[in-house]
């Protein structure tokens, strides 16, 4: 039987999973893998290299810093997240991720992406730390419109999230039958169809099959919430979730609202930590 941690995304509501994991690490939680989509894969990494409180910490530490994101960027690069400095500078020249850490956890780390010209999950076993590695979580967390086509692969790739936003089936298929799942949205919480479908048709409108996916999206993201539910209440999996909405902006540059979101995420964990030790 494989222990697995499955993490949603959420853009800066991601920050509740990086409080979450957190505390796991404190309590020497063991996870045999990690499968991240959009800012679970971003923050999850830190788990296999064993580095206790980097997203927190790089996140409130460039906030506001406009070689890491911002308008600027996005007019000048087509990225709202610098591509070249917020996931290969920032991680290998100012809060160095541990590349030796990281090869030397067994634990196995994937991450979920989008095949623009299928409207497909793509999900990547990041088994090295380096370049190209980078660019497969850069590509998990790239927003449509406000970030470019992510090549890596031989494949053409954004969001991870608009494809599988909460991979459960995805690991208990790979093996994983003993799953901790982190949500940043509470028990009630139901998708709406994106409202901004009419700027994503004219932004994607070379990829009809990502902008079908982009549309159906809700539909996707709700039927897994309910499967996560009843596999909770069969005693399938366990969840960490905040118990109301995250009210954080997806661009937030506020660092005190960034430790308050982190804060709420370690809130939650603390409550489920000894039935996740029992287990």
């Amino acid at each position: 039987m494989k222990r697995g941690l499955v993490l949603e995304g959420g853009a800066m509501r991601g920050l509740f999973s990086a409080g979450a994991m957190d505390v796991m690490m404190e309590y020497g939680v063991h996870f045999d893998g990690i499968v991240g989509v959009s800012a679970g894969a971003c923050f999850g990494c830190n788990y296999k290299s064993r580095q206790h409180g980097r997203a927190i910490r790089y996140n409130k530490q460039f906030a506001g810093d406009g070689r890491y994101c911002g308008f600027g960027s996005l007019i000048k690069t087509g990225n709202y997240y610098n591509a070249e400095f917020a996931y290969h500078i920032v991680p290998t020249q100012y809060d160095v991720f541990d590349a030796d850490a990281y090869a030397a956890n067994p634990m196995e780390y994937y991450v979920v992406c989008t095949d623009i010209t299928t409207g497909k999950a793509v999900y990547k076993k990041c088994e090295r730390f380096d370049h190209e590695m980078l660019e497969w979580i850069r590509a998990s967390a790239s927003m449509p419109v406000v970030s470019t086509v992510v090549e890596v692969g031989g494949l053409k790739l954004l969001d991870g999230g608009v494809s599988d936003s909460i991979p459960l089936r995805f690991f208990q298929q790979q093996g994983y039958t003993d799953n901790v799942v982190i949500l940043t949205q509470p028990i009630d919480y139901v998708k709406r169809p994106l409202k901004a479908m009419p700027l994503v048709k004219w932004s994607l409108r070379k990829y009809p099959e990502m902008v079908a996916a982009m549309q159906n999206r809700h539909v996707m993201y709700n039927e897994q919430t309910a499967y996560v539910r009843s596999e909770e209440a069969q005693g399938r999996c366990i969840v960490i979730r905040p118990e109301a909405p995250i009210n954080i902006g997806h661009f937030s540059i506020n660092a005190d609202e960034m430790q308050r979101i982190y804060e709420l995420g370690r809130e939650a964990a603390l409550k489920k930590i000894d039935e996740i030790l029992k287990d």
